[in-house]
């Protein structure tokens, strides 16, 4: 019995531990959720659940073949640093709105109701970091407009 109490004890020390990373860990977590963001226009905030695609990989796919996107939902490319960026709708079957915002959150331009399987190019015309796909048509729904901004954990704060 007793040996194999002791062959417990080094598994009940690691689970021990690993309970201790997960309470100090977890207040951190809550702080951070990249999966929101919010859209502040005149008529107020308005929350959105995105996916984050910040890789090539993921930005070359975005949301081709997707046949649905909820009202709410959206997609957010993360391109690191402010460049020109250009999308085309080649393979989507939604349509989309494409929200063109810079590094500070400033939306700068928008595209709205990009054709489905159109391989026009759509370009940000500016520099930006971020651009932010939603239902088409949702942008005049909520009044956006260049100007307006966006919240989400990856913009940059102000600079003072």
């Amino acid at each position: 019995m007793i040996a194999i109490a002791s062959g417990f004890a080094p598994a009940l020390r690691r689970a021990g531990a690993f309970v201790a990373v997960l309470l100090v860990s977890a207040p951190l977590a809550a702080c951070s959720d990249e999966g929101k963001l919010v859209l502040h226009t005149a008529s107020g905030a308005h929350s959105f659940n995105v996916e984050l695609v910040d890789t090539p990989e993921t930005r070359a796919q975005g949301l081709m073949f997707r046949q649905e996107l909820a009202a709410d939902a959206g997609m957010l490319f993360d391109f690191q640093q402010e460049r020109e960026v250009s999308f085309w709708m080649r393979n989507t079957f939604i349509p989309l709105d494409m929200i063109f915002v810079g590094a500070d959150g400033v939306v700068k331009t928008i595209h709205v109701n990009a054709r489905p399987q159109d391989p026009t190019s759509i370009p940000s015309e500016v520099p930006v970091q971020f651009v932010l796909e939603i239902p088409g048509g949702r942008s005049v729904e909520l009044g956006l407009k260049p100007g307006d901004t966006m919240e989400h954990d990856r913009v940059a704060a102000p600079r003072d």
